[in-house]
């Protein structure tokens, strides 16, 4: 037998799935995560879920893993130590920066301007200039590149980043100079930009690879501890991690290039709705994935995730490729209060996470939660993870009370306000992904998971008009499905900077070529042959004179002429206008994917359109400014054609389903309920 794990750490919960690769069938659980170290949690429910199935360490060949763990270091500011080798005269660059301020016209007096990652202290200069059409105007010093390095002996750096000017043409200064530090520090790690962002801008340049340098020991540390303990359990399985655009790297190259695991979180769940959308028929979709401590949303267009060439973490954005994902401080532990200031709810983006987590996990939580509103108004049963976590109800009453207390309202009408508000937060997002970006959410499907998306989903779907709402089965695992199913990918690209009239086919054909000898040869490296391989290209262009690019899928036998008339298309949707100067073609980058995993939707048992056979028992629950009537259900006795008519609740052991009053939920061919107005 074999079989491929995938894991996904949340701030609350870590979900995984079992997948056998010979005959499709998947196995869930969940675990809660252990926020001081996510390594623990991962390798226990690996333990667990393998265990309860019967299935034997040395049987799983992949062991496949969305992490948070370079996301936690940057928001938390728990980052190495970095120094910096520029070229002689640019040693203010993170200083400098670009002259973008965020926010409106106040934030130029109260932004607080972010410290670089590496310090001006510990920048050093490399004497020596490469010309930009790659000539070599001055040879490096390196008599005197080995006195500046000394410096940095006192600084205690503990990773180095070489970024040179010009080194996306010529980068032989910066393999030189790399080689010299290895002699000096042997014992530090050391990032080149040629390797990390091989592309014109030197700014943008400077700051991916030294926030690569940034996160390279955390990411190292936790993926050599993952590693050990892997092999500790009995199991050869090859160690991959999510990158931030969906698709998977090795744990080696997670070890030099971690800035790609920068939203290797998020990413899962994009990948896993991607699979379920493309099963079900619904091309496009609204993501909406909501844990216990935040909410990602994205939006998949024509079976495609939107992509961008830019990746942020708080306040770092830096020039690596990543699904276009949205987050919100608004998940089931965000915390909702009444400030004495203004006397007005707020949740989050405060959490209560997993310890102590909600009032109604019984861990020692006592403040209001969204979770704790959530069994306050019966939209939770009691019963969670298959009867195994038990909820207190009494204690989330008291949670609320407080809020109700401050408002001078009853307890269901602060419980309600406390949802109409985080619904709000993660509608603000979800419109940010559409309507900010030309889209009209009307036209899309809205896919609730993660562990408290299903209780939520058909309220959103109401806020955006995005009909059907598509709950998959096991929205509480969906993420580690994500994980599971991606691909191997390798990219690599070469700024290019010709006008559209100054370049023909065969020159691009010529650059592309050799790119994609360079990304097949990884792959190639990773143990997939050329027959599982898929190849992508995507060529960057802009009006000349533009600061910015707009990134274009250029399918096999694309001409110049085509992908002109598709941008000018693209733009045209983006911005509502077009420019009548020349076109510039900016950068060529080549994706090649590995081969899929065989994971086929398992259909269900056809019904009569009656779901009475899953039903549980009567329920009362608070909706619309009334109690109601409502009937829950077990989503496992569901077939396929019932229909559920709300106010309904259906239980399952990840995740928990509300179905509002006035709408119905049907079941399709494989478990999939479509929630849309009655």
């Amino acid at each position: 037998m074999s079989y491929r794990l995938g894991v996904d750490v949340g701030g609350t919960f870590t979900d995984l799935l079992v997948v056998d690769e010979e005959s499709g069938r998947t196995f869930r659980d969940k675990v809660p995560s252990t926020p001081d170290d996510p390594s623990r949690a991962v390798v226990a429910g690996a333990r667990q879920v393998c265990e309860a199935n019967g299935i034997a360490a040395g049987d799983i060949d992949l062991f496949l893993h969305g992490t948070t763990v370079a996301t936690n270091a940057v928001l938390e500011g728990k980052v190495a130590r970095v120094g910096l080798v520029v070229t002689e005269g640019y040693r203010h660059i993170l200083q400098i920066a670009r002259s973008l301020v965020p926010g409106g016209l106040a934030a130029w007096i109260i932004w607080p301007k972010p410290e670089p990652l590496a310090p001006l202290e510990a920048t050093v200069e490399a004497p020596g200039r490469i010309g930009a059409d790659g000539s070599i105007v001055r040879p490096l010093d390196e008599a005197k590149l080995r006195a500046n390095l000394e410096r940095l002996r006192g600084e205690k750096v503990e990773a180095i980043t070489v970024c040179l000017m010009n080194s996306y043409v010529n980068d032989a200064h910066e393999r030189r100079v790399a080689e010299i530090i290895s002699d000096m520090f042997p014992d530090v790690p050391v990032s080149v930009s040629a390797d990390i962002l091989p592309e014109m801008q030197e700014y943008e340049r400077a700051l991916t690879t030294v926030a690569n340098s940034a996160v390279r020991p955390i990411v190292s540390r936790y993926v050599g501890n993952l590693e050990r303990e892997l092999k500790s359990w009995g199991t050869p399985a090859r160690l991959n991690l999510l990158r931030s655009d969906g698709g998977l790297m090795s744990a080696e190259k997670s070890r030099s290039a971690p800035v790609n695991l920068l939203m290797s979180g998020p990413a899962g769940g994009v990948a896993g709705a991607l699979w379920v959308a493309k099963n079900s028929g619904f091309p496009n979709v609204l993501t909406l994935d909501m844990g216990g401590t935040s909410t990602d949303v994205a939006l998949i267009e024509g079976g495609q995730p939107r992509l961008r060439r830019e990746t942020s973490v708080g306040h770092l954005t830096v020039r690596a490729s990543s699904l276009d994902v949205k987050t919100v401080g608004a998940g089931g532990g965000s915390i909702a209060a009444v400030p004495e200031l203004t006397g007005a709810l707020r949740v989050g983006p405060q959490s209560a996470g997993a310890v102590p987590g909600p009032a109604a996990y019984g861990k020692g939580g006592t403040e209001p939660t969204v979770t704790d509103a959530n069994v306050v108004l019966g939209y939770l049963p009691e019963n969670l993870l298959g009867g195994s976590f038990r909820l207190d109800r009494e204690a989330a009453k008291t949670a609320v009370q407080k809020v109700a207390d401050a408002l001078n309202i009853g307890l269901y009408e602060a419980a309600a306000g406390i949802i109409a508000i985080v619904n709000e937060n993660m509608f603000g997002a979800l419109r940010l992904v559409s309507v900010a970006q030309g889209y009209d959410p009307r036209d899309f499907a809205l896919m609730p998971f993660g562990g408290a998306g299903p209780l939520h989903g058909n309220a959103m779907g109401k806020l955006m008009g995005s009909w059907p709402v598509l709950v998959p089965p096991s929205p509480g695992v969906l993420c580690a499905y994500g994980d599971a199913t991606t691909r191997l990918r390798v990219d690599a690209q070469r700024s290019f900077n010709r006008l559209a009239t100054d370049t023909t086919d065969a020159e691009v054909a010529a650059v592309i070529d050799t790119i994609i000898a360079q990304v097949s040869g990884e792959l190639a490296s990773e143990g997939v042959s050329a027959a599982d391989m898929e190849l992508r290209v995507e060529i960057d262009i802009r009006y000349a004179g533009q600061a910015f690019e707009v990134p274009l899928y250029s399918p096999p036998g694309s001409t110049i002429a085509d992908l002109l008339a598709r941008f000018d298309a693209e733009h045209l949707r983006l911005f509502t206008f077009n420019l009548s100067v020349p076109h510039e073609l900016v950068n060529i980058r080549v994706v090649a994917l590995g081969k899929a995993a065989n994971v086929s939707p398992q259909e269900i048992a056809r019904g009569d359109g009656n779901p009475s056979a899953a039903r549980l028992r009567d329920h009362s629950l608070f909706m619309d400014g009334r109690e109601m009537d409502a009937i829950l259900y077990d989503r496992a006795k569901l077939k396929a054609g019932d229909k559920v008519k709300g106010p309904a609740i259906v239980i399952e052991m990840d995740s928990t389903t509300l179905i509002h009053n006035g709408c119905v939920g049907e079941v399709d061919a494989f478990g999939c309920i479509l929630i849309r107005p009655e």
